[in-house]
């Protein structure tokens, strides 16, 4: 397993930027064990709706607040009150804020250490999202408004969790630049269009080419995919039932991600028949199965420390100058953008042949 120093990412373990954690169906009142960016943390829904995630550990005696079944403090279903929660171990409850605001057995004073770290959590889209930043630093950049989610034309996604990947994330964000693996793990043909743009924060690549199954190569498919920094991938793909995906992956401990799939279909209607969302199913299984190609890869592949780059594949250079502007002091982040901004069009293509090159 590579490490972010391994591949000389910069200063910081972690990316900064928006992360996913959960889809909002995972998260209930029930609090849930999660561990991200190298932290063991809980997550819980309090009795307003509203969704906090904590460290794990309890100040007092280090008891993890949500590994428990058997304490009375889970069984009387006091566990979460409120937006509070209690420590299975001696009741210890702790406000949204994180700090400690009831120890029943004791009429001192609260110790003011008796704290948890916590993190905001934003729900959006069906998803829960956090801010991390190793410098504590408020967001740089907007998290996504993912627009389509709320438009009642388009069918929702069904959120996937498809679990953790034992690979450093710079395998996966390398895929953005990567033309070369189109036809032979995808099923491209008569590839048109592969380009990529760099605009600061945001990475895109535009793709059109005809597919062995989903289109004709007459008609070909156009998808505009694009990175809004270092861990949410948005795609987008014409046709009779246009798609919008999402796929987000998270840093649990450096060199493995977890990783969650969805798919919007817009419905021809107004309002989704039976049919259209029937429909939705089969493109949104039809992108899940294709994303596979790409994970069964990553899963078992040799980290790639250096590319050996050949004529005919993608970006990969400007691609990891782009992505350690994350890895750094924010302050540096414009000394990357400037050294990869602007359009980028691979050869190979029917638009852009060899034939053309300088």
């Amino acid at each position: 397993m590579a490490t972010t120093a391994d591949y000389k990412l910069g200063e910081y373990t972690y990316p900064r930027g928006w992360f996913m954690i959960a889809s909002s169906a995972e998260v209930t009142d029930t609090p849930v064990a999660v561990r991200y960016f190298g932290e063991d943390m809980v997550l819980y829904r309090g009795q307003s709706g509203r969704v906090f995630l904590v460290e794990a550990y309890c100040p007092h005696m280090g008891t993890h607040l949500a590994k428990n079944t058997t304490s009375y403090v889970v069984k009387d279903k006091s566990h979460v009150e409120g937006d509070n929660i209690r420590c299975p171990y001696h009741a210890w409850r702790f406000g949204p804020d994180g700090k400690c605001n009831d120890i029943p057995y004791s009429p001192g004073p609260i110790p003011k250490k008796a704290c948890l770290k916590n993190w905001k959590v934003i729900e959006r889209a069906g998803c829960l999202w956090i801010w991390h930043d190793e410098e504590g630093g408020e967001p740089d950049y907007a998290l996504p408004a993912f627009e389509n989610y709320y438009n009642s034309q388009w069918v929702k996604w069904n959120i996937e969790p498809l679990g953790e990947l034992n690979s450093h994330p710079q395998e996966i964000v390398d895929n953005i630049a990567d033309k070369g693996h189109l036809v032979p793990v995808h099923g491209s043909e008569d590839m048109a269009i592969f380009e990529n743009r760099f605009e600061d924060h945001v990475c895109w690549q535009v793709l059109k080419a005809g597919h062995r199954t989903l289109s004709s190569k007459e008609e070909g498919m156009t998808n505009d995919t694009w990175y809004t920094g270092p861990g949410i991938l948005q795609s987008t793909m014409e046709g009779d039932y246009p798609s919008h995906m999402l796929i987000a992956h998270t840093p649990v401990d450096d060199g493995l991600v977890k990783v969650w799939y969805g798919l919007l279909v817009k419905s021809p209607n107004e309002k989704p028949t039976e049919t259209d969302i029937s429909i939705a199913g089969e493109y949104e299984k039809a992108g899940l199965d294709a994303f596979a190609q790409d994970f069964e890869i990553w899963a078992d592949k040799r980290p790639c420390l250096s590319p050996m780059m050949v004529k005919g594949d993608g970006p990969f250079d400007k691609v990891r100058i782009w992505y350690k502007q994350f890895f750094n002091a924010r302050e540096r982040a414009s000394d990357f953008q400037k050294r990869v901004n602007g359009h980028y069009i691979s050869k190979g293509t029917s638009r852009d042949p060899w034939e053309d090159a300088a």
